[in-house]
């Protein structure tokens, strides 16, 4: 099975381990695994309630 990868350079999307624009190395994107004991959990609830504040919405 094949996965959306991102350029580290140019931030293109592709099915390649090699960037076809730019020849540089792509990334597998996508969201960190679940884990119970996620040490930064606290850290990413600060800055989502950080934002909501500064747009106004809480």
């Amino acid at each position: 099975m094949r996965h959306i990868l991102k350029c580290s350079s140019c931030m293109a999307y592709s099915l390649m381990d090699v960037c076809p624009a730019c020849s540089s190395e792509s990334l597998r994107v996508g969201p960190a695994k679940f884990s119970p004991q996620d040490a930064y959990a606290s850290y990413r609830r600060a800055a989502k309630a950080d934002a909501l504040r500064r747009a106004g919405l809480l």
